[in-house]
């Protein structure tokens, strides 16, 4: 990431007025992950000191106490550990599902997002509304086919491909993850997405964006000797204003 990308991304976070210890949170399902996250933080600080003061009085309890009385002690706060970590997990299970396995609405705007060493590519269907045929044998970067479209596919014809993801605001997307080569970490820190994408499988990740600006889109498996430089950009941008940018693609793709 360059300087420019470095102090445009501080700004953008301090105009929002957003906390310095994470990133700017600009999806729908962002705060109630966020809340999680602190809600386990300060469980986990109150722990510590439980655990402290249990060891304390264990070994208080010890000079004194029976040997059956220490049961009390010992594994009544494993028993509610156990029931408290088990809660947080159910929890956590339920917000991560919110995005992988609920699945996204009948109007959800679909996007393809393909991982190949060492970039991001992404696939609007076009006025169809389905995603052309694509094959391995014709995959050719080189040639402006990076996804190996395949022109005897009438739906191929109207896909647009773009090396951006452009996104409207307030708007459901369904993204459909794929990789070409190896695993790739599909993640937007700022939309609280993170999702492997995965060779030989699709896998769909839905999100609502809700703030306009530019966010880096990372890669966080160890992909290559490339990965250092495995990024992209995602736009969210007011709907007609996304409206007009798929107009222009579309024109200029005919």
């Amino acid at each position: 990431m360059t300087l420019h990308r470095i102090v445009s991304v501080c700004l953008h976070r301090t105009a929002i007025d957003q906390p310095w210890w994470l990133p700017a949170d600009a999806s729908a399902h962002g705060p109630a992950l966020d809340h999680h996250l602190r809600l386990n933080l300060w469980i986990a600080l109150a722990l510590l000191a439980l655990a402290h003061l249990i060891l304390l009085i264990g070994l208080l309890a010890k000079r004194n106490a029976e040997p059956t009385h220490l049961w009390r002690i010992e594994y009544l706060p494993l028993a509610a550990l156990a029931l408290l970590f088990g809660t947080l997990t159910l929890k956590a299970e339920r917000l991560w599902a919110a995005t992988r396995y609920t699945g996204a609405s009948l109007t959800a705007l679909q996007v393809e997002v393909t991982g190949a060493q060492f970039a991001w590519y992404f696939r609007y269907p076009g006025l169809d509304a389905t995603f052309g045929t694509t094959r391995p044998q014709l995959v050719a970067p080189g040639e402006g086919n990076p996804l190996g479209l395949d022109s005897a596919d009438p739906h191929s014809a109207d896909d647009l491909v773009s090396s951006e993801l452009v996104l409207p605001a307030n708007r459901e997307v369904d993204l459909r993850l794929n990789a070409q080569d190896v695993i790739h970490g599909f993640s937007i820190p700022e939309m609280r997405l993170k999702q492997n994408a995965v060779p030989g499988q699709t896998i769909h990740l839905h999100f609502t964006p809700t703030t306009l600006g530019t966010y880096a889109i990372l890669c966080t498996q160890l992909c290559g000797l490339g990965h250092y430089r495995m990024n992209a950009t995602l736009r969210i941008l007011p709907p007609d204003q996304f409206a007009t940018w798929l107009a222009t693609k579309q024109k200029a793709a005919q």
